[in-house]
């Protein structure tokens, strides 16, 4: 089956692009032409950035590596939500808090402090607990959930970062540059794409869009948690070998 699909792609829209007097100069290479002020993106360049994507992405999931779906503007938070879900990958989807990579063990701290929260609030005698009390617990378990609790499971830095939009997500791009973790990320016209190490140029304001490019990454995923490799089964191959 092929990786991509380009009816696929031209049926989401992927090829639109934003009007062609907010374009990036350095988003020239990606650019196939325009049609009445909006610049139309070249989907053979679409094509090999998904491809690049896919490959990359089958390398992380075959080590098992974590990757960090990031994506809050309106129209790409559900697909992002939704996608990250489904391949047990944390995700970033409401407010990038600063320092999430940068100061991960503060981030850390407060999902603690959730745990702690909902840890006390499950016991018994806490309906005794004044409603004050109840009330704050409450205030405070719905701010950090709402902030933290797609990477409320992630114990460690990730591998890589998918991003919708880095010109919406630039904190998150900058953390990531900061701490040289590689960058997926869906650019379009008025993007730079020296901001991402692996651009795939398409339209980041479609939902339809989001969707078809988001689907490759996590085809990509899938297959390489399905060629993982166990221990015993790697001893056994060594085994055979000598």
């Amino acid at each position: 089956m092929a990786i991509v699909n380009v009816k696929e792609l031209l049926e989401a829209g992927v090829h639109y692009g934003t009007a062609a007097s907010m374009w990036h100069p350095r988003m020239k290479p990606f650019i196939y032409g325009k049609r009445n002020s909006i610049h139309i993106i070249d989907v053979r360049q679409t094509v090999r950035g998904l491809i690049e994507a896919y490959y990359y992405a089958v390398k992380l999931g075959k080590a098992n590596k974590t990757l960090l779906f990031v994506g809050t503007k309106r129209q790409a938070k559900d697909v992002v939500r939704e996608a990250a879900r489904s391949a047990g990958m944390p995700y970033v989807t409401e407010r990038w808090l600063g320092g999430t990579l940068t100061n991960f063990e503060t981030i850390r701290a407060s999902i603690r402090r959730l745990e702690d929260i909902e840890r006390e609030m499950n016991q018994p005698e806490y309906i005794r607990q004044s409603k004050k009390i109840q009330s704050r617990h409450m205030r405070e378990k719905r701010r950090v959930l709402r902030n933290l609790e797609g990477v409320r499971n992630m114990t460690k830095q990730p591998d890589a970062l998918f991003v919708v939009d880095p010109n919406k997500e630039m904190s998150a791009v900058r953390e990531a540059q900061r701490l040289n973790i590689p960058i997926i990320g869906l650019v379009d016209t008025d993007c730079d794409p020296d901001l991402v190490n692996l651009p795939i140029p398409g339209n980041d304001d479609g939902i339809r869009s989001i969707q078809a490019v988001v689907k490759v990454v996590l085809d990509g995923l899938a297959k390489g948690r399905a060629e993982q490799v166990s221990p015993a089964a790697a001893a056994a191959a060594d085994a055979a070998k000598k």
